[in-house]
C-alpha cells in the first residue's frame, strides 16, 4: 500500500484498518481471489476461499487464551472457585486453598455454602438460592470461617454470575479475609462505647443492652421476662474533686468501678448471668440485671454495692471515703420501655438523696404517682391563674366573751380541672418553690379585700369585720409587698385596719433586713401583723417584743391537748381526743395568753372543735377563736349570714355556719 491515496478506501478496507496483524501486515479477507500472497504471513488464498495457515493461527490464539485464564485464575491472590448450578464448586484456585487451609483440588465436588457457610441463617441461604436461579443478580455477606487447622477468621463472600445472561451458565465465588479490618472495627467500637476512665461500658452500650434486653423474648428462651436497674449515684463526689483534683476524682472513680464489677460477679445468679456496670457520666454508675428474678435480688444487689463501698479507699497517698444513694426499679420487660425505666430510676435515686443519703429505695408506684401529680399542678399553676381557677373561702374569726364575727380568714381553693377541688396544702409549696406565689398572692389579696369591702357596704349597721390573709415569706422577698398592699388598700377603698397579714412562726423568726422593714412599714400603715401556728416553731419570745406583731395565733395542737368531755362528730382533727388530753396544755396557753396580752398582742385559738374548749379558751382569756365549733371555710355569701346577732355563747353562729 502506497503513503499516497488516489480515491476513498472500499468498505472492507476501512474495517481492516483496525485489526491489522501486530507484525504490519493484514489478515486474510473474502474479497481476495484465489492465488493471492499475504506477505508476512506465508499464506496464499486457495479457490475454497480458506486462508489456512491464518485459521491455524486463530485457533492458536484461543488456546494460548484459555491457557493465560486459568493461569490467572489459579494464581490470582483474591480467593475465588468457579460453582455450577447446583451450588457445587467445579474449581477452586490456591489462594481459596490457602484461606481455608486445604488443597484447592481437595475443593472440587464440594458444596460451596458448606465452604463458605451460607447456610447458617435462613436470609442468607435463601438470598444464596436466588443466585443459584439466577433471579438475584449478587449475593454478599460477611461469614466468619473455621479453617481446618481450627483457627478462624473473618470473610467477605461473593456470589455472582460468571456473565450477564443469568442463564446458570456458572458462579464465581470469591472470599477475602477481612479479620484485621473486623478487629480494627472491634477495637474502635470498643473505645466508642466503653469509659475511658474506668474501663466500663458507657452510656452508649448500656442504652444498647437495655434496649436489646427490653425487645427480646426472653420467655421464649426461659427467661424470667424481667428487667432490674440500680441506679446509683456517689454522695458528695463533687467535694473530692475540688478538695483533692480531678486527677484523685478520676481514681477514686475508677476504683469505685472495680468493687461495683466485683458486686456484680458475686451477684450472678443461674438465669440473670452477670449484671451489666456500667458509667452514665459523671460520678453516675447502673447495674443492669437481665432476667431478673424480683425486688428481693435487686434489693441484695443495692444492699451489697452499700456495703462494698464503705472500707476507705487509699488513693494516691490519701485515704478517702465515699457513700452512694442507690435507686431500685423491677419491673415485667413488657410494662416499661428505656425511657420509662430511666425515670423511674431516676426518680428513685432522688428519692434516696433526698430520705438522706447512703441508701438505696426502692421505686414506688404510689409516691411516683404523688410526685406526678405534684409536677402536674406545679406546670399548670400559672396558667390556672390567668384562667381564673382559683376561688377564695373564708372562715370566721369569733370573738370569745360575744360570739360575734370579728373577721374572716381568707383560705385559697383550686378548681382543678382534672383534680378536682384542691386545698392549699396541695398545691401553696409549689408556688412558693417556682415563684408563682407572687402573682397568686396578689390576686388573694385583691380579691380578700374586695370582698371584706362588699360586706362592709351590705352591712352598714354592723360593725365592719377584717380580712386575714396569709403571706408567704418569698412574697416578702421577691415582690414590694408594701406597694402592693397599699395600691390594693386604695383600688378596694377597705381601711388598713381591716386589713390582717399572717405569717408563720418561723418565716419571721429572726426577721432581718429587708423583712423586718417591710413588716414595720405595714403596721405603720396600719396594717394588723399576724403571726400564725405560734408555738410550734423556734418559740422564741425574745423577738416578740422587737416586731411589729398585733396578733398571735395559737397552733390548733394545744388547743386539741385540752381536756374536755367530748367530741364534735364530724370533726376528723379531733379523732381520738381523749386519748390526746394533756393537762399541760392548758397551762401553756394560759401563760402564752397572758404573756402576749402584757405585750400588748391579742390572742386567737385556732381548731376550736367543742363547746368545752370555748367555755375553757373563754376561761383563760383567749381573744377569738376559729374553728369548726363556729364555721368550716364556706363561700362568701354565707359570711353574710354570720354578721347578725349571735345568741348566747355563739350558739347562733354555730347553729348557721356549721354545714
Amino acid at each position: 500500500m502506497s503513503g499516497t491515496s488516489e480515491g476513498p478506501a472500499p468498505a472492507a478496507d476501512l474495517g481492516r484498518s483496525a485489526i491489522t496483524e501486530s507484525d504490519g501486515s493484514l489478515p486474510p479477507r473474502a474479497t481476495d481471489p484465489p492465488g493471492t500472497s499475504y506477505p508476512g504471513t506465508g499464506a496464499t488464498r486457495t479457490g475454497t476461499g480458506a486462508a489456512h495457515t491464518g485459521a491455524d493461527r486463530s485457533a492458536g490464539a484461543a488456546g494460548a487464551g484459555v491457557a493465560a485464564y486459568r493461569s490467572a485464575f489459579a494464581t490470582a491472590p483474591l480467593a475465588m472457585a468457579v460453582v455450577d448450578a447446583e451450588g457445587l464448586v467445579v474449581s477452586a484456585n490456591g489462594s481459596l486453598g490457602t484461606l481455608l487451609g486445604a488443597g484447592p483440588d481437595t475443593l472440587a465436588g464440594c458444596a460451596a455454602a458448606d465452604l463458605v457457610d451460607l447456610a447458617s441463617d435462613a436470609g442468607t441461604w435463601h438470598a444464596y438460592r436466588e443466585v443459584l436461579r439466577g433471579r438475584q443478580p449478587r449475593l454478599r455477606c460477611t461469614r466468619r470461617l473455621k479453617r481446618a487447622d481450627g483457627h478462624s477468621l473473618w470473610a467477605q463472600v461473593t456470589v455472582e454470575p460468571l456473565d450477564d445472561s443469568g442463564d446458570g451458565g456458572g458462579l464465581l465465588l470469591s472470599v477475602t479475609d477481612v479479620s484485621a479490618r473486623r478487629e480494627l472495627q472491634a477495637r474502635l467500637r470498643h473505645l466508642q462505647m466503653h469509659d475511658p476512665v474506668t474501663r466500663l461500658p458507657n452510656r452508649a452500650l448500656f442504652f444498647e443492652r437495655l434496649t436489646g434486653a427490653l425487645e427480646a423474648e426472653s420467655y421464649e428462651h426461659g427467661g424470667t421476662g424481667r428487667i432490674g436497674l440500680c441506679y446509683l449515684d456517689l454522695d458528695g463526689f463533687k467535694a473530692v474533686n475540688d478538695t483533692h483534683g480531678h486527677r484523685v476524682g478520676d481514681r477514686l472513680l475508677a476504683a469505685v468501678a472495680e468493687r461495683l464489677t466485683r458486686c456484680a460477679e458475686e451477684a450472678a445468679g443461674p438465669r440473670s448471668g452477670v449484671p451489666l456496670v456500667a458509667r452514665l457520666g459523671g460520678d453516675e454508675f447502673a447495674l443492669l440485671v437481665e432476667d431478673s428474678t424480683g425486688t428481693d435480688q435487686l434489693a441484695d444487689l443495692a444492699q451489697a454495692v452499700l456495703t462494698a463501698l464503705q472500707p476507705p479507699f487509699e488513693l494516691l497517698d490519701r485515704r478517702l471515703s465515699v457513700t452512694a444513694s442507690v435507686g431500685v426499679v423491677e419491673r415485667h420487660t413488657a410494662d416499661t420501655t428505656p425511657t420509662a425505666l430511666m425515670q423511674a430510676a431516676d426518680t428513685t435515686l432522688y428519692w434516696a438523696k433526698a430520705d438522706g443519703r447512703a441508701r438505696w429505695t426502692l421505686f414506688d408506684p404510689e409516691r411516683n404517682a404523688t410526685r406526678m401529680t405534684r409536677q402536674a399542678l406545679a406546670a399548670t399553676l400559672r396558667p390556672a391563674i390567668e384562667r381564673g381557677e382559683f376561688a377564695l373561702e373564708y372562715q370566721p374569726l369569733v370573738g370569745m366573751e360575744d360570739g360575734r364575727v370579728r373577721g374572716v380568714e381568707a383560705l385559697i381553693r383550686w378548681n382543678h380541672p382534672q383534680f378536682g377541688l384542691l386545698a392549699p396544702n396541695r398545691f401553696i409549696a409549689l408556688a412558693e418553690e417556682d415563684g408563682s406565689i407572687v402573682p397568686l398572692g396578689r390576686w388573694i389579696l385583691r380579691t380578700a379585700c374586695t370582698q371584706a369591702r362588699r360586706w362592709q357596704q351590705a352591712h352598714p349597721d354592723e360593725p365592719p369585720i377584717f380580712v386575714s390573709v396569709n403571706v408567704a415569706v418569698r412574697q416578702v422577698w421577691d415582690s414590694d409587698l408594701v406597694a402592693d398592699v397599699a395600691r390594693t388598700l386604695e383600688e378596694t377603698g377597705l381601711a388598713p385596719h381591716l386589713l390582717q397579714l399572717e405569717l408563720t412562726e418561723s418565716a419571721v423568726m429572726g426577721s432581718a433586713g429587708r423583712p423586718l422593714e417591710v413588716l414595720r412599714a405595714l403596721s405603720d400603715m396600719g396594717v394588723h401583723i399576724a403571726i400564725d401556728d405560734f408555738g410550734t416553731g423556734y418559740s422564741n419570745l425574745a423577738y416578740l417584743s422587737r416586731l411589729p406583731v398585733s396578733v398571735l395565733k395559737l397552733d390548733g395542737a394545744f388547743v386539741r391537748g385540752f381536756q374536755y368531755d367530748a367530741v364534735t362528730p364530724g370533726a376528723d382533727d379531733v379523732k381520738g381526743a381523749s386519748s390526746l388530753a394533756n393537762p399541760a396544755d392548758e397551762v401553756i396557753v394560759e401563760a402564752m395568753v397572758q404573756l402576749a396580752h402584757r405585750l400588748g398582742l391579742s390572742v386567737t385559738a385556732e381548731c376550736v372543735e367543742t363547746s368545752d374548749q370555748a367555755t375553757r379558751l373563754r376561761r383563760i382569756g383567749c381573744d377569738t377563736g376559729q374553728g369548726w365549733l363556729y364555721s368550716r371555710p364556706v363561700a362568701p355569701d354565707r359570711i353574710s349570714a354570720l354578721l347578725g346577732p349571735a345568741g348566747p355563747g355563739g350558739a347562733g353562729i354555730q347553729a348557721v355556719g356549721k354545714p
